[in-house]
């Protein structure tokens, strides 16, 4: 078994990996950064003993073994070497979202009883002593960035750089309590505690374990072959499961370099320089370059825009055949290869995308077409399907066997089951280990037998042997005729469209759908900009009449692709509404992750979502925000309400649908 010849080896826990990464190939970059616009690296071996400094200065600070240490700010190395050091001395680091409001990361820094808290920078701070009274055994802060913490009281605030200092001061008093502490961890010690994004409720605290995160990491490296030679960009947040497995987990695994970018702003012109051999976004990412390259061809004089959509339709055509090897004609592999050298070839490099071998996309249902752009151009994307709580991988696509409807086949040492309600269940060693003080949950979710329950529906397609997710089981629902309806389907199509940055469908229990819809504001304030209209806001550029028969033609395009597909036909959209608002995390109608809380939404919106069924053409609201500053206050609106010509299903699509 993996399990046993891992701790055969002696790579039962991070730190072991660490130490032989050092051994086999102490030299080679293992991360950089760019800072001041100059790239940094440290080589295994400067890692290393970043990390033990650390290490030894947070047992001089009294850290213990069990303790919980919470971890705020944007993807460094500094931060990865602070989880890896927390596991060196027995503790389990709990990575927050950098983005938490303070309410937010005061829940989990109580729930989970952290003493320790290693932050960014003066904001982060901020927002812990902001909540400081709820947080009771809270006893130290250490934080990166000093700029504006000068004058705090620094009896429990600590500088990071001093804190490694202290640490290198007393290592001969600790070095060999470190190495003992080192030497306890095994397959069955907890390597990190990651929260769910809470899109039902509480965020719930996931502990995974050494074995967890190794045997997860090892089977799906050999699953794509990945080597020590790779090279990712770290731009996810570090509460994530995926940057944790990508960013530690495969990295100490394989021995890859991991580079983290300077800020949210240069992520694209960072991407570009270091070039990515492997590469993960979610479907956001994705989504946002895509109307970034649309706008640009708006934008484009009417020759390159011919060549563009020339070469791009035929790549459509024949790229992604090509890209799996199939088998293709000569005089389209030549046309294809001219349009690599003049469209598909400077479009990867500006994408920053063209030495991407591997490439994934998760977290949601990807758009096909989004999907199929990027085939089309010869990028290898790919699907996986995971969760927190199975240390990400469930599925995975096997190169050359690509659907942009399935999730793939279950992923090295995985088992699929599908029960009767079409729920899926999976087992393997990367299930997690517990809910942290939440036994029921715990068991609602993991069976005695392992099975896990993943909330979603989906079923095993008899033509490829792959698994299509059909939606979140919680809101697949059917439509009054009894009818399935599955909103995240629609809502994916409907976001394909640059114009469209957000969409959620509404339909369970009622005769048809309808849709509150969010706008891309750099993608329609563009073409505001190229058109000659002026406006002040989101919400007078929103209920704009051009923006919504623009958004309207969108919806109707959408309702012809969808009356196509017998099995979702009758989820057209007949009304919809853009908001006049974005829908935001901060006002909790999305989660950190930006995936829509459709409940909190529906209740929020109540008045909107009643003016779309009772025949309404327009309707009066006032919305509670949330300002960047913490500041709340409201905005109001008369939104316009939009029919949408719908295709009639006739009688046999209705009976294949049922």
């Amino acid at each position: 078994m993996a399990q046993s010849s891992s701790a055969a080896d002696g790579l039962s826990s991070i730190p072991a990996l660490l130490q032989r990464n050092v051994e086999r190939m102490g030299a080679r970059p293992a991360y950089r950064e760019k800072e001041f616009g100059i790239w940094q690296s440290w080589s295994w071996a400067e890692t290393a003993a970043e990390i033990e400094a650390l290490a030894l200065g947070l047992l001089n600070l009294g850290v213990d073994e069990g303790d919980f240490i919470a971890i705020a700010g944007r993807n460094r190395p500094y931060f990865y070497w602070a989880m890896v050091a927390t596991q060196c001395v027995g503790a389990i680091p709990v990575p927050v979202y950098q983005d938490s409001a303070a309410e937010e990361m005061a829940y989990v820094l109580d729930h989970c009883g952290a003493r320790f808290a290693i932050v960014e920078d003066q904001e982060q701070v901020d927002k812990i002593i902001e909540v400081q009274d709820q947080l009771h055994q809270l006893e130290h802060m250490i934080y990166i960035d000093p700029r504006g913490l000068r004058k705090y009281d620094h009896h429990k605030l600590h500088q990071y750089s001093h804190v490694q200092e202290q640490g290198r001061a007393a290592r001969e008093e600790f070095a060999e309590d470190l190495a003992a502490r080192r030497a306890k961890l095994d397959y069955n010690s907890t390597c990190v505690m990651l929260y769910t994004s809470g899109t039902t409720g509480k965020p719930k605290g996931v502990v995974l374990s050494n074995r967890n995160i190794i045997e997860a990491s090892k089977s799906s490296a050999e699953f794509d072959h990945l080597t020590k030679n790779e090279e990712v960009l770290a731009y996810l947040p570090m509460a994530w499961v995926g940057d944790f497995i990508f960013s530690i987990g495969q990295a100490y695994w394989c021995g890859f370099c991991v580079n983290c970018p300077e800020s949210a702003d240069t992520m694209q012109t960072d991407l570009r320089e270091i070039g990515p051999t492997y590469y993960f976004a979610p479907p956001r990412v994705f989504e946002t370059q895509l109307t970034n390259v649309m706008i640009r061809m708006e934008d484009a004089g009417r020759f390159k825009k011919w060549l563009f959509d020339h070469f791009m339709a035929h790549a459509r055509k024949v790229g992604p055949a090509i890209l799996d090897g199939k088998n293709v004609g000569l005089g389209a592999r030549l046309k294809y290869a001219l349009g690599n050298l003049l469209v598909y070839g400077p479009l990867k490099d500006t994408l920053g995308l063209a030495r991407v071998r591997v490439g994934y996309t998760a977290g949601e249902a990807i758009g096909p077409e989004i999907f199929d752009f990027y085939r089309s151009l010869g990028i290898n994307l790919k699907q996986l399907y995971g969760q927190t709580e199975a240390s990400v991988f469930i599925t995975l696509q096997p190169d050359g066997e690509v659907h942009s409807d399935t999730v793939g086949v279950a992923a090295p040492g995985v088992e699929l089951r599908i029960a009767d309600t079409g729920e899926v269940f999976y087992r393997s060693a990367g299930v997690f280990e517990e809910y942290y003080k939440n036994a029921e949950s715990t068991a609602s979710t993991k069976d005695a037998e392992g099975w896990v329950a993943t909330g979603d529906a989906g079923f095993i397609d008899e033509a490829t042997g792959h698994l299509r997710i059909i939606d979140r089981a919680k809101d697949v629902g059917q439509m009054a005729d009894g009818q399935m309806f599955a909103p995240k389907y629609v809502e994916n199509k409907l976001k394909f469209y640059p114009n469209i940055l957000e969409a959620v469908v509404f339909g369970n229990g009622r005769k048809q759908c309808a849709a509150f819809i969010n706008i891309d504001l750099s993608a329609v304030g563009n073409w505001a900009e190229r058109n000659n209209i002026g406006y002040a806001s989101y919400q007078e550029l929103a209920g704009h009449p051009k923006v919504l028969e623009t958004i309207k033609s969108h919806v109707e395009e959408v309702n012809r692709s969808l009356a196509e597909d017998p099995m979702l036909a009758h989820c057209q959209v007949h009304r919809f509404l853009v908001l006049h608002k974005e829908l935001d995390a901060d006002d909790g109608e999305m989660t950190r992750t930006r995936k829509v809380r459709r409940g909190v939404i529906s209740e929020k919106f109540e008045d909107l979502l009643g003016a779309l069924y009772d025949g309404s053409d327009e309707i009066y609201t006032t919305t509670e925000v949330t300002y960047e500053d913490g500041r709340k206050g409201s905005i109001s609106a008369t939104l316009k309400i939009i029919d949408a010509e719908v295709v009639p299903v006739d009688a046999p699509q209705q009976e294949a649908a049922e």
